[in-house]
């Protein structure tokens, strides 16, 4: 930074001294008032000159005529009005899915706010590589991007493709989207808008019978979708509530602490994250009509890489070709058509264990029980498992716990608040309860930080025994209100598949300022980070918004709440901020608080 600032102030501090210099030397054959005043001439010049011309050692130097700057496009400003809701993007919008009216292959390197989201709250934001989807304050479902309209070079708004299903979760995978109502049903949409047109004399989705009498009560449906049912029948007042996608396969978890799995694709079971091997789905060549019936369906079975053949990855050597990984009739089946399986099956080994959260990494998957404790199972190449440095199989098919308390006192009690994972790094977000003052709380993190994703400092692109990330956990504050410490508690932890991570640190939220700090780390190839560079960090850090103060998520009563459409929902809504780490991009956007 000096060695810079030093070339770009050279020509004019020398320039100043020579003035300076001569002028000093007329006034010595005057009298020495002279001197006195061109010394403060040169420093008070000097001076001037350095305070007003900043230069980081991050900014690009664009030399021009007259060795001038090129000043650096600023991001667009907020909204003057205090109370509008107002959206920020930042990384990469190659795809259109963060900026869906305005796609660039720049990518913005600095948060900027967004237009197509102003004004608007939503339930869910979910951003995949080349498509993405919301739920607006209504409940209906909106898809866009390049992936999901077609290359054709254009921009194209946020279209609606699923109405008055009241939806309130999304899960994005590569070619099918899933939405969870609040009712307890499963939907699957494709995430190809050629792959949503009604076949042609096929009932609509929202008909009773075959028949199809949707048109008559006006619930007729133009794109098409299906349910997907639990294989057995959930208890009374027992209903599915929350979901989690990885690459291939599908977590589900109802009200009554039970664990469901789905296959998304013949390669849901590749490193055993189903948590089952055999499984039925609909005959395609049965009429969707006649489905329900035993008959119509096909016995299939998904063998782990690790079972099917153990010595894959152990030698490089040329070997014969590996046994199958999925049963021969599964040969001529279509997986990315949204009927390859309509089920959702309880995973055996989990019965009788009840849990309260469910997490899903590109190919790995995690339950956490009501008292703290962690399973997990599926792919561990990287260790994002976390199961420690002792278990170096990189597929784990029965659901193991993690051991969270590695390193601590004896008399500390561990206790996992939350579980997040996102393609082959995984956080655990742990309360510390030593009984002698307020429980402290700790962000662990294991898996794949080549690119600083681990938080510890480290480019380590294996870490099996989760690490702590030290500038985000143990901190503690004095509250004025309560005169004594509290923890500063993690909240809202975002980790992007592409490798970085996105934290809301309530550093700021009882201390009469409000809000919640924005912490990032990791990847930074495509300005992710919106810190204005492109090189990965491997320590959390605080991130500026567009006004240049540090950027802060909020909560707030709104006086207005829009749909997607542009019509006004409601008035005096409670929404706050969340963030969203995307493929090389990321989002802050408002929620509707529940």
């Amino acid at each position: 930074m000096f060695r810079r600032a030093a070339n770009t102030f050279g020509p004019h501090v020398r320039c100043l001294h020579a003035h300076a210099a001569g002028a000093a030397r007329a006034a010595t054959r005057g009298n020495r008032r002279a001197v006195t005043a061109a010394s403060i001439l040169l420093g008070g010049s000097a001076l001037w000159y350095t305070d007003r011309q900043y230069v980081h050692s991050d900014a690009i130097q664009i030399v021009e005529a007259g060795d001038r700057l090129k000043p650096k496009p600023t991001p667009l400003d907020k909204p003057k009005d205090p109370d509008a809701l107002y959206s920020l993007v930042w990384g990469s919008n190659s795809q259109g899915t963060i900026s869906p009216d305005k796609p660039s292959d720049d990518p913005l390197r600095t948060p900027a706010v967004v237009q197509w989201l102003n004004g608007v709250a939503l339930r869910d934001l979910q951003l995949h590589q080349t498509h993405a989807a919301c739920i607006d304050a209504r409940g209906d479902v909106y898809q866009w991007g390049e992936g999901f309209f077609g290359k054709d070079g254009g921009s194209h708004a946020p279209k609606l493709t699923l109405r008055e299903k009241n939806i309130v979760q999304l899960q994005l995978t590569d070619h099918k989207l899933y939405a969870l109502s609040a009712s307890g049903k499963v939907y699957v949409l494709a995430t190809d808008i050629t792959k949503q047109e009604l076949p042609t004399g096929a009932p609509t989705p929202s008909s009773d019978g075959w028949w199809g009498t949707g048109w008559f009560w006006g619930e007729d449906e133009t794109v098409d979708f299906a349910e997907v049912h639990p294989s057995e029948k959930l208890a009374r007042r027992e209903s599915f509530v929350s979901i989690a996608a990885g690459k291939n396969h599908l977590l589900a978890l109802t009200s009554k602490g039970r664990v469901f799995a789905h296959p998304i694709n013949k390669l849901a079971n590749y490193y055993g994250q189903l948590g089952f091997r055999k499984f039925s789905i609909p005959d395609p060549a049965t009429p969707s009509h006649i489905n329900h019936h035993r008959d119509a369906h096909l016995h299939v079975e998904l063998i782990p890489k690790s079972l099917a053949d153990p010595f894959i990855d152990s030698s490089r050597a040329p070997r014969a070709a590996p046994t199958a990984f999925t049963s021969d009739n599964l040969t001529a089946v279509d997986d990315k058509n949204i009927r390859f399986c309509t089920h959702l099956f309880e995973i055996p080994v989990l019965r009788g264990v009840e849990a309260a959260q469910i997490a899903a990494g590109s190919k790995s998957s995690f339950v956490r029980t009501p008292t703290g404790r962690v399973l997990a199972w599926g792919a561990n190449e990287h260790g994002q498992l976390g199961l420690g440095t002792e278990v170096v199989l990189d597929t784990i098919t029965v659901p193991t716990e993690v051991v969270l308390w590695r390193l601590t006192p004896n008399t500390t009690r561990s206790t996992c608040l939350s579980v997040t994972a996102g393609g082959d790094l995984t956080a655990y977000t742990v309360e510390r309860d030593a009984g002698t003052g307020p429980a402290l709380t700790d962000v662990l993190m294991s898996g794949n930080g080549q690119y600083g994703g681990l938080g510890n400092s480290t480019y380590s692109n294996s870490q099996g025994a989760p690490v702590r990330v030290k500038a985000v956990s143990g901190l503690t504050q004095y509250n004025d209100r309560t005169r004594a410490l509290e923890p500063i508690q993690p909240e809202e932890l975002s980790i992007s598949p592409t490798g970085h991570v996105l934290l809301a640190l309530n550093s700021a939220e009882n201390t009469g300022v409000g809000g919640r700090d924005v912490m990032v780390w990791g990847k930074n190839y495509e300005s992710e980070l919106g810190n204005g560079k492109k090189g990965s960090l491997p320590t959390p850090a605080t991130l500026e918004g567009p006004d240049g103060q540090r950027l802060m998520l909020m909560r707030k009563k709104a006086k207005e709440v829009k749909d997607l459409s542009g019509r006004t929902w409601k008035r005096g809504v409670n929404v706050e901020q969340r963030v969203v780490a995307g493929y090389e991009n990321s989002v802050v956007y408002w929620k509707i608080a529940d």
